[in-house]
């Protein structure tokens, strides 16, 4: 059995220890004795091993190892310098670079000049006439060829122009056929100048020959098809940007010439190192680098309204992001140029052999394009969605509201998906293996690269998840009869179907939800504990759950009315004596629109009894009052032919579920007999067709001689025989003895309780 304090010592041993140790003997005099210790012990290793060291030796190699790990950190803390020297180190770095440019101003012509002789040493003065000839034979060979390639594809080039339609996709085809062709055509010259030149030039002559076709001719030309693709400068009917025709030509333009002057800067670059001129002997790279981001500044501040027109696009939908971007894009180009230039400076002052190779292949170029295409992207993306997006569902202001949800959801995505795309490329000029890194090749770019991915995903899991509910939310809404902008009057509306008012619960849930577990993963990929997290908000879900059981109850009560379909968005119900349209739900509450306008909250918790007027179907029942002795047989076959106009009648045929008709005499009073109606109707629509019934038959009454009943009083006067010798005094007196008698019956009547039908008041 192992003493405690030395089977501690053991294991301390085995954890520090990767290779030989060094033992001690006990006693006043040691020795060193080297044990070999295993890389992966087992219990009975650890036992020999113990078994085979003394306390002594144990004291004596963790003292050693910590003395070792002591030193080490000490390493690293004189190697960790302050970020404010680092900064200081950095500033130093590039004065002191830029003094160097200052300084070899004096070497640039000469040193060039030696580089040519040089070169020309390198040839002999016949051999380099002789490789120039031969550069340009090939590449007039190279031209010819692809000419002739243009002269038997122009029939086709031409015909395909005429036969395309003058809109977007037509211009687009026309567009996309002419770059294929002339794409093919510089295939054509690349393949020819290619075989003569491996043909005619020697290997060492190639060395020199090929940077100057790549960077001055290839690349520019490429360029250049590029841009008459997307400028189309000369023909500005098919013009896929919204720029019109002097900033099209002003842009095509300095874009060659851009690339040419990006061009020469690479080849002059290679061909001083083929020739043994480094760069700081001229430093000539930096006048070049200059020169183009001094171009590109200049570019972007002339046709600065041009560039704005092109980013703003046609999209009538934009937003006010999109116009901001629009406006400010020519600046951001000239800041993208300058802070590329400031990093290129800062790597040149590095001496990194690996960082001088990347720049002297165009790294900080590549970057730079990526970086001013980024928003344009951005105008490619949502012209794209313009073009491409399903078309609306139904009609109205919810099918709009609809549609442009649903095509900002498109373009994030795709603003997401290019921004994933620029970072690649960029990555790539640098070779840099993102892979790699986000797998643990370095920890801290690891976690940093596994923090954006989670989040990008996360975020288009978002857009997706609202995309989808926005479009099933769209279609519901539309397919009713009623939008809920629509006024619903007094009585309501028929509501949406039950999805239309679950939808927007479960977007928002599905959204926190998403928001919720993607950053928790987020912290957790940059390094953080995120169980500290998950405990206090068990612990928050706790204090929530106690403190706060009426919100639960409304919860939970809100859950359980949902589920038994007792009321949807756009309904008009009776909430314990609070009447309106059911506008929005909340996961606690409800908001009841009244007709005159109120909006009343109502928990789900204190609600206790809800009726709801607008299922399913509403029967409307109507009085008219006739006199005694109207037929009431006629009255029917009146109010049937009215149901039955109706029920033909293109504008009100669909709010009914049964026509019109009548029930017969329903009742008697002192001044007629009440004959009443009724109709079937859906939700909504009965108050629109009661008032269209309303005017028919009091049309249909007047044409078949039929009077309503009015009110009379009757004043029974002796001597009525002689009632035209009264006097105006007693005419006077008998008029206002009858209109207080009228009076006091309409009182009487106003105080008789009175019932209706229908939708409440």
């Amino acid at each position: 059995m192992f003493h405690p304090f030395r089977l501690l010592m053991a294991i301390l041993s085995v954890i520090c220890l990767s290779g030989p140790v060094l033992a001690q003997e006990n006693g006043t005099t040691s020795s060193t004795n080297t044990i070999t210790i295993p890389e992966d012990l087992t219990p009975e290793q650890v036992d020999d091993l113990v078994a085979r060291m003394s306390d002594d030796q144990v004291r004596a190699i963790l003292l050693e190892r910590l003395d070792a790990v002591a030193e080490k950190r000490a390493a690293e803390a004189e190697d960790r310098e302050d970020p404010i020297k680092e900064i200081n180190a950095i500033w130093e770095a590039m004065v002191a670079s830029w003094t160097h440019v200052v300084v070899t101003i004096p070497n640039i012509f000469s040193a060039q000049a030696h580089a040519v002789e040089n070169f020309v040493g390198t040839f002999g003065a016949q051999g380099t006439f002789v490789l120039m000839g031969l550069v340009l034979s090939v590449l007039v060979v190279g031209f010819i060829a692809e000419k002739l390639f243009y002269l038997f594809t122009r029939k086709w080039h031409d015909q395909a122009g005429a036969n395309e339609e003058n809109d977007l996709w037509g211009a687009a085809r026309f567009l996309f056929r002419r770059f294929c062709r002339e794409i093919a055509g510089l295939v054509v010259f690349y393949v020819v100048i290619r075989a003569l030149g491996r043909g005619l030039l020697t290997p060492e002559q190639l060395t020199y020959a090929a940077p100057f076709v790549l960077y001055l001719i290839w690349v520019p030309r490429l360029g250049a098809a590029a841009s008459r693709f997307v400028l189309a400068p000369n023909q500005p009917r098919y013009r896929l940007v919204n720029i019109d025709d002097h900033w099209a030509k002003f842009l095509h333009r300095n874009l060659i010439g851009l690339l040419l002057l990006i061009g020469l800067t690479l080849f002059i670059v290679h061909f001083n190192q083929l020739n043994g001129i480094t760069g700081r002997e001229t430093r000539i790279a930096f006048w070049l680098n200059g020169s183009i981001h001094i171009y590109i500044g200049v570019i972007a501040w002339k046709a600065r309204e041009g560039l704005s027109q092109m980013m703003l696009g046609t999209d009538p939908d934009r937003t006010k992001f999109d116009e901001e971007v629009a406006h400010y894009y020519p600046y951001f180009a000239i800041g993208v140029s300058a802070v590329i230039w400031l990093l290129v400076e800062f790597l040149a002052a590095q001496r990194d052999p690996m960082i001088r190779t990347l720049l002297s292949q165009g790294a900080h170029f590549t970057t730079m394009f990526w970086l001013l295409i980024a928003p344009a992207l951005d105008t490619l993306i949502r012209g794209l969605v313009r073009h491409l997006q399903p078309p609306m569902l139904g009609e109205g202001p919810v099918a709009e509201r609809a549609y442009k949800s649903t095509k900002r959801s498109y373009i994030r995505i795709g603003r997401v998906l290019a921004g994933i795309l620029v970072i690649l490329m960029i990555a790539n000029a640098w070779d840099l293996d993102l892979q790699e890194i986000a797998g643990g090749g370095d920890e801290s770019g690891s976690r940093l690269i596994q923090f954006f991915i989670i989040i990008a995903v996360g975020y288009i899991l978002n857009e997706l998840v609202s995309l989808w509910i926005n479009r099933r939310l769209a279609k519901e809404q539309t397919a009713a009869d009623q939008s809920p902008d629509e006024e619903a009057g007094e009585g309501g509306g028929s509501g949406g179907s039950r999805l239309a008012t679950v939808l927007p619960l479960l977007r928002v849930t599905a959204q926190v939800a998403i928001a919720v577990i993607f950053v928790l993963l987020a912290l957790g990929a940059l390094g953080i504990n995120i169980t500290p997290l998950l405990a206090g908000a068990g612990v928050l879900g706790l204090a929530i759950g106690f403190g706060a059981q009426k919100l639960v109850a409304d919860i939970v009560g809100g859950i359980f009315f949902l589920v038994d379909d007792a009321f949807r968005v756009g309904e008009y119900v009776d909430v314990g004596g609070t009447t309106g349209t059911v506008e929005k739900i909340s996961i606690r509450s409800m908001q009841l629109r009244h007709h005159r306008g109120p909006v009343h909250t109502i928990p789900y918790g204190e609600i206790q009894k809800l009726t709801n007027y607008s299922r399913d179907w509403v029967i409307m029942k109507l009085k008219f009052t006739v006199p005694f002795d109207t037929d009431p047989n006629k009255v029917k076959k009146i109010f049937k032919k009215i149901g039955a106009e109706m029920m033909e009648d293109e504008v009100h045929k669909d709010g009914f579920l049964q026509p019109f008709k009548s029930q017969g005499v329903f009742d008697f009073d002192d001044v007629g007999m009440i004959i009443r109606g009724k109709f079937m109707a859906k939700p909504g629509k009965q108050f629109t067709l009661r008032k269209e019934i309303f005017n028919r038959v009091k049309a249909a009454f007047k044409e078949n001689g039929i009077d309503f009943a009015r009110r009379e009083v009757r004043v029974a006067i002796p001597g009525l025989d002689e009632a035209e010798h009264l006097t105006e005094e007693q005419k006077t007196a008998i008029g206002a003895a009858a209109g207080e008698i009228a009076n006091q019956q309409a009182e009487q009547q106003e105080q008789k309780p009175s019932s209706g039908h229908g939708a409440p008041k």
